[in-house]
């Protein structure tokens, strides 16, 4: 082999390693995470556009989903740490200051009085409530509970989770709420159709009368 043969594969071997070093570098910036801890989110996440028609029932939502968002929950880090927080916590889904991805709550959200004709499905969607029903549904696959990241993230369920390990198992009394509301969606009627009221004993909106089975 000619010495001139041996230079000119010794530099198409060079040139490839080049390149898949510039694609290596292009797909590690491709791969998200533009902070320095892994685990910040980009302000400008966004939910996106629901691509179905299917809905889940606000009822519910709001008398028996968001109160959880509020609750004082024990909290256990992979490090082993353990402590007590809110998901709407400024520190995690806060609408203002959070930095738990595209799920956001607003904290101090009032309920709706679904009874009063004059709170329209306009007026409705217009509201604190409603802006934390879309924004928790948007983390929904429909027809899967362990896909669904408003579940699958404080149970660890394949994925990291900034804010630690919230729900035990799937037998938590507030998972249980969660897994019921994703798996009755309203079937082709809007999300305040009072035919989502089955989810409740009695059949009336109450955070005391939510049903888990």
């Amino acid at each position: 082999m000619t010495d001139f043969t041996q230079r000119t594969r010794r530099s198409a071997a060079a040139m490839r390693g080049i390149v898949a070093a510039a694609a290596a570098v292009l797909g590690l910036a491709s791969c998200g995470g533009g902070g320095s801890n892994p685990l910040d989110n980009p302000s400008s996440l966004q939910n996106p556009p629901l691509q179905t028609t299917q809905r889940l029932a606000f009822a519910y939502f709001q008398y028996c989903v968001f109160p959880i968002f509020n609750l004082q929950l024990p909290i256990r880090f992979a490090n082993g740490q353990t402590a007590v927080n809110t998901c709407a916590a400024s520190g995690c889904h806060d609408n203002a200051n959070g930095t738990g991805g595209a799920f956001r709550v607003i904290p101090n959200a009032q309920p709706i009085d679904l009874t009063n004709p004059a709170n329209t499905a306009d007026i409705i969607r217009a509201s604190d409530m409603y802006k934390n029903f879309y924004s928790a549904q948007g983390e929904v696959v429909f027809g899967s509970t362990t896909l669904s990241r408003i579940l699958a993230k404080p149970m660890l369920i394949n994925v990291l989770h900034g804010g630690g390990l919230i729900f035990d198992s799937a037998q938590d009394a507030n998972a249980r709420k969660i897994q019921y509301w994703i798996n009755n969606p309203t079937n082709g009627v809007d999300e305040f159709s009072p035919t989502t009221y089955f989810m409740f004993t009695p059949a009336t909106p109450s955070p005391a009368n939510c049903n888990t089975q």
